[in-house]
């Protein structure tokens, strides 16, 4: 997510082509459309390209954030245009002008959008729910959820899980705090 996002921020954030306003309006709009409209079709989707119950079909279909997008776009529209410019006239590519010069200057957004992929991928419940079966591909998350039974909770097991599943998000915070919480502010401050 954090890979694809930054680039799909790139292009739209650097980039002038034709189509776009339009594309950038499509990747907009998808956010408005809730999850559970497209759990369905999403699920047929993973379940006929034979991706059920596979790594895959817990990774494909997440790949690409529309909120990711959007955050990475407006972190690369503050950096001034002069910088790529300037890369390429000495003669470096325009991935290594997005690696090397581009990249670096949005530290801080790039650190907020791993803290924030994770934590959504780490405490999602629906989607691995939804597209495994077996105890092996559960997530975290499914499994704190057998320990709550319709007639009995095991609360020693439960909260035992939750402190288990809440420590590495909690060490992954604190590591990265500081540039969290830099680029959280900094997306208000820009025009």
């Amino acid at each position: 997510v954090v890979f694809t996002s930054c680039l799909g921020g790139y292009i739209f954030g650097k980039f002038n082509f034709k189509g776009k306003n339009f594309l950038f309006v499509c990747v907009l709009i998808t956010m408005m459309v809730p999850f559970q409209v497209i759990m369905v079709p999403l699920f047929l989707v993973v379940y006929k390209m034979g991706m059920y119950d596979t790594y895959w079909g817990l990774i494909i279909p997440r790949v690409a954030v529309a909120g990711s997008i959007f955050m990475m776009r407006a972190a690369f529209t503050g950096i001034p245009k002069e910088m790529a410019e300037a890369a390429r006239i000495d003669g470096l590519s325009e991935f290594g002008i997005f690696w090397k010069i581009m990249l670096p200057q949005v530290k801080p957004a790039v650190i907020t959008l791993v803290i924030l992929s994770v934590n959504g991928s780490w405490n999602d419940l629906l989607w691995p729910m939804i597209v495994t079966s077996s105890t092996e591909m559960r997530t975290l998350a499914n499994g704190l959820a057998l320990f709550i039974g319709q007639n009995t909770i095991e609360y020693g097991a439960a909260f035992a899980g939750a402190l288990v599943s809440l420590l590495p998000m909690f060490v992954l915070y604190m590591f990265g705090q500081k540039y969290f919480v830099e680029g959280m502010s900094s997306g208000g401050l820009k025009g």
